[in-house]
Formats: structure tokens, sequence, C-alpha cells
């Protein structure tokens, strides 16, 4: 294997390591066993509420540190750093959550949000990297094939995990619940072993400068808003990744309470992650087909009509084919995105330009779950909240045409 494959499949490795706390813990488990374990004396809309404020402060704290810390990552020379430092604090909370008792509820959110900073901090510099190991033309194949081993490497721990929870007496644990303290642990051990391999096989770009500094990341953030394609492509992003990354984080939630048994619901964020491993590697060959942008928007159509349809659902069946269609585009769209991006932006400076791109996408997860949260309050009624993604959805599409393809810039 060439020295380029290599860093390539080291760098897609993270993914399929940070991909395990998305499966399991972020989306999977921990909401199901907060509301039947840590929060279980709680109401249901309280509990949804306390989760989707959890996720987004632990997002709001990610989107204030990501611009500088990729700003400083730059100058520095320092991005496998700061990927090292967020994936320490993630897998060690992580673990912690197996140490929690019941009805601790308030321990056991706070844990999780110090997880997700470990997530949400290191994916930033995660995608940073890419420009490490991809050149602009392979920008849509090498993100594509990250998200992809990343869908299935969290897949596999998540099915194992899942398996283990089923049948607890087969793996030698006195129930489920020492089954999913379990999984906590397993998740955290994927994560730092499989993160190993990009802290010798990916080489870190040379620092640019010698120090950084609010003045300089102000500076930047001028240049951000003076480049029109940037810009235009940060807010579209904006508002069509808080509604993905929405229905990631409150699908199982809101699937439980239209009474949706549990077993449906892990079956169907299992059939998510094994549909988007081969689709998110479809995706990033019909990105150089038809071109990135209308690969995009085409991904953005099936979500405005997943959203619509999630208002009138009623059966486990109709969830399990709304899985299967999320994830053939789920995976696809955000490689894309990260590709798309790439290329728009100088690549001496990715850490810094892809700190606001994940600070905006972070400010979505901040405004997307304490929506879904608020409006599930407001009413009691749980469709009407999911129905109100259709909006950034479609929002996002329309702000997408006004960036011009980085081919026709060069022309």
């Amino acid at each position: 294997m060439t020295s380029k494959r290599s860093s390539q499949l080291a760098w897609a490795l993270t993914a399929w390591a940070n991909h395990g706390f998305a499966t399991t813990v972020l989306v999977g488990f921990f909401p199901i066993f907060f509301d039947k374990y840590w929060a279980k004396d709680l109401p249901g809309t309280t509990s949804t509420f306390y989760l989707g404020v959890s996720n987004s402060a632990a997002s709001f704290a990610v989107m204030l540190l990501a611009p500088w810390l990729g700003a400083l990552a730059d100058r520095r020379g320092q991005k496998k750093l700061w990927l090292g430092i967020f994936t320490l604090i993630g897998v060690v909370a992580t673990a912690a959550l197996a140490a929690i008792g019941e009805d601790a509820w308030p321990w056991a959110l706070a844990v999780f949000a110090i997880a997700s900073i470990g997530f949400f901090g290191g994916s930033s510099f995660q995608d940073a990297l890419i420009v490490q190991v991809a050149e602009p033309q392979e920008a849509n194949r090498v993100s594509a094939f990250g998200f992809a081993l990343g869908y299935l490497g969290g897949g596999l721990l998540f099915l194992f995990n899942v398996l283990m929870v089923l049948y607890p007496a087969k793996f030698g644990l006195a129930d489920a619940t020492a089954a999913t303290k379990l999984s906590f642990i397993d998740v955290a051990v994927w994560w730092a072993l499989f993160s190993l391999p990009v802290f010798w096989q990916v080489k870190e770009a040379a620092p640019v400068a010698e120090s950084t500094g609010w003045r300089e990341l102000w500076n930047t953030l001028k240049k951000v808003l003076q480049n029109k394609p940037v810009l235009n492509f940060l807010l579209a992003y904006w508002l069509y990744i808080d509604a993905i990354g929405t229905l990631q984080q409150m699908a199982v939630d809101f699937g439980a309470k239209l009474g949706f048994s549990t077993s449906a619901l892990i079956q169907a964020l299992l059939l998510v992650q094994f549909v988007a491993f081969p689709s998110a590697i479809a995706f990033g060959r019909l990105g150089d087909r038809i071109g990135t942008k209308r690969a995009i928007y085409l991904g953005l159509a099936v979500f405005v009509c997943v959203t619509v349809w999630a208002y009138t659902m009623q059966t486990e069946r109709q969830f399990y084919w709304m899985a299967a269609i999320v994830g053939t585009v789920q995976g696809g769209v955000q490689a894309l995105s990260r590709s798309y991006f790439s290329r728009l932006i100088p690549r001496e400076r990715s850490g810094e330009y892809f700190g606001f791109y994940n600070m905006l996408g972070k400010f979505a997860a901040v405004l997307g779950p304490l929506v879904l949260g608020v409006v599930a309050i407001a009413t009691g009624n749980q469709r009407l909240s999911i129905l109100v993604l259709a909006v950034f959805f479609i929002g996002g599409a329309i702000l997408l045409t006004r960036v011009r393809e980085p081919a026709e810039k060069s022309a």
C-alpha cells in the first residue's frame, strides 16, 4: 500500500473509531437508557427537553472553541494534537457513563455532554486533516470513504452491543443494564484503539505562523464574510446540517414517544448504518459524475420527503422504511458537504476554516434539538416538532443555489 493510501486509510479510520460513539451512545443506547434507567421518574416531554438541552449545551461549547482552536492548530501545526486531546476527553467520559447509578440523571447528562464535546470537537480536526490526505480532485472519493467506514465501523460495534443487551447471559452478564453499561466501556476502547493510526500515518502540515490570537481570528472571519462562495455555503450548510443532526440525535427519542418498541428503534438504527455504508461511497461517485452540488440537492430533497412522511407515520414498519431511506442519503450529504467546502477554502488554513464550518454545524446542533424540545413542551405534539425540520432543509437548498461550483470559480 502506498504511503498516500496508508494515510487516507488511517484518516478514514478516525471515523470508524468515533462513529462507535455516534451509534451506540449518541443516537442509540443513551436516549433509551436515559429514559428507562437514569430519568425513569421524569415525564416524557420533560426528559426530551433535558436531553435536547444537554445536546445543545455540548454543541454550544464546541461552537465557541472550534474556530479559535482551529486557527491555533494551523499556526502551530497542531491539528493532530487537538484531535488527540478531544479524543481523550470523549473516551474517558464515555467510559465514565458506566459508573453512574440509577436515577442520577443530572450526572448522566453532564458526563454525556462532556463525551459529546470530545466527539464533536475531535470531528472538527478530523475534517480539517482531509487536506493533508487528499488532493481537491480526490476530495469527494476520500471524504465519502471516510463516512462509509464510519457507518460500517459504528454499525458493527452497535450490532455487537445490541446482541449483548438482548442476550446478556450469553456474554456472562447479569442483565441488560449491565450489558448497556459495558457497551459504554467497549465504545471507549474502540474509539481509542482505532484513532491511533492517524497519529503516525498522517503527516501534519507545517506551521503557518508563530502565534495566533483573537485579532487574527477576527481578520479571518472578515475574510470569510467577504468570500461569497464560502459564506453562502456556510449559511446553507448551517440550515440543512441542523436538520440532519437533529434527526440523528432525536430520532430514537421521537420513535419512543410514538410508542414504538425498543427493539424496533434499535433495528432501525442498525439498518441506517449498514445502508449508509455503500450509499456514502455511491454518493461520492455520484458527486463526481453529476456535480457535488447537484448530488447534495438530491439528498436534501429526500430529507424533505422523509420529514413530511414522519409527521404522518403510524407503524414500526414505516419507521424501518424511513430508516432505510435516510441511510441512502445521510452519509452522502455529509461527505459531499465536507469535500465541497475543502475545495472552497485555503488549504493551508484548513483548521481555521473547518473551525468555522464546525462552528456553524454545532450552532445548528444547538438550535435543532432545542427547537424540538421546546415545540414538544409547548404543544405536547412530538409530530409537529419533527415537521419543522423540513423548513431547514428547504432553506439550506435555496441558499446553496447561491454558491458557485469550484470549477466555475476557477474558470
